[in-house]
């Protein structure tokens, strides 16, 4: 038995069996799910109906995520899958779908942060001491560009606490089974307090 989507091999609500009213079909097959894990970028590519093509994400361990309160987007690593409203076997086996809630690489977002508002964020105490770096000369219209900038609302501390780690919550919004791609965007305010209840009160059973 192939799987299939079609729907007259389903009964009834009432529970009644429904005649066959033909043999299976091509269009209406299903395939497989892709269960794309966290690796070595892998991509199988799948022949779909009218010749187009499906990009079966396998493995993959870096995507494309935005942040949307600054409107920057950056390459960056997949850590792990830390949450996923659908499914706890999915969370189990650290498998990438959609709407998943994942860990990703702060560090391409902390550069451009501290390059685009000349403010260093919190790092993690460590027993190394960094060696001090002498100021660049700026000019007095740069100084003045990044004076403005700093006037806007600073850093979230739920954010920062995230940046000190190293590691940002993350949604999946992409379709890695479908389209081979794993791109998303960072988990803030209202959407970020929701998601941090629910894990912590996953974590309490």
């Amino acid at each position: 038995m192939g799987i299939s989507l079609d729907s007259w091999h389903k009964r009834r609500k009432t529970g009644g069996k429904r005649p066959q009213p033909r043999k299976k079909r091509k269009f209406e097959l299903g395939r497989p799910a892709a269960m794309t894990k966290i690796g070595a970028k892998r991509i199988h590519t799948v022949r779909t109906r009218g010749g187009n093509t499906k990009f079966r994400g396998l493995r993959l361990d870096t995507g494309n995520f935005s942040w949307g309160s600054e409107a920057v987007t950056r390459k960056t690593r997949v850590l792990d899958v830390v949450y996923n409203a659908s499914n706890n076997e999915l969370l189990r086996t650290k498998t990438l779908v959609k709407n998943a809630i994942i860990q990703i690489d702060s560090t391409p977002f902390r550069t451009w942060f501290e390059a685009h508002y000349a403010t260093p964020i919190a790092k993690k105490r460590s027993a190394k001491k960094e060696e001090e770096v002498e100021p660049v000369k700026q000019s007095k219209k740069t100084l003045k560009k990044y004076a403005e900038r700093q006037k806007l609302p600073k850093l979230l501390p739920a954010l920062e606490e995230q940046f000190v780690q190293g590691k940002l919550f993350a949604c999946i919004s992409s379709r890695p089974g479908q389209c081979g791609r794993c791109d998303g965007y960072i988990l803030e305010g209202k959407q970020l307090e929701f998601y941090q209840k629910k894990m912590k009160a996953r974590k309490g059973k």
